[in-house]
């Protein structure tokens, strides 16, 4: 591929990026200004505040790594569960008692609202 080809497309990409994202603005705002002003008596918004407010919502509400990031914690939690797994396979039933007294007596010493409901409170 010769310099200028590559050059093309990214002016494509950038310029289909930038149109993305003024598109997502308009329809923020619009949105914005069709329901909120007279659902909640809230002022009417600019494209730019749309945008900001775009913005806000992803650094907020942690929109940046899609869905890798929540496959991630899945896959960990997945690999940990496994692991604990296989170690309490290893163990004796009267082993496992114990581990499982233990463990009843380690979250059962925290605080009130930490504590998991017993199966007679329920």
């Amino acid at each position: 591929m010769n310099r200028s080809f590559r050059l093309l497309q990214g002016l494509k990409i950038l310029l289909l990026i930038a149109l993305f994202i003024a598109v997502a603005g308009y329809v923020t705002m619009r949105l914005w200004n069709w329901l909120l002003p007279d659902l909640f008596n809230l002022p009417l918004i600019s494209i730019w505040q749309a945008l900001g407010l775009l913005l806000l919502s992803r650094i907020l509400l942690g929109g940046w790594g899609g869905r890798g990031h929540r496959a991630g914690w899945a896959r960990k939690r997945r690999q940990w569960k496994q692991k604990m797994e296989s170690r309490l396979e290893c163990l004796t039933p009267e082993e496992k008692e114990k581990f499982r007294q233990k463990m009843e007596g380690a979250c059962t010493s925290g605080p009130a609202w930490m504590r998991r409901r017993s199966a007679e409170a329920e």
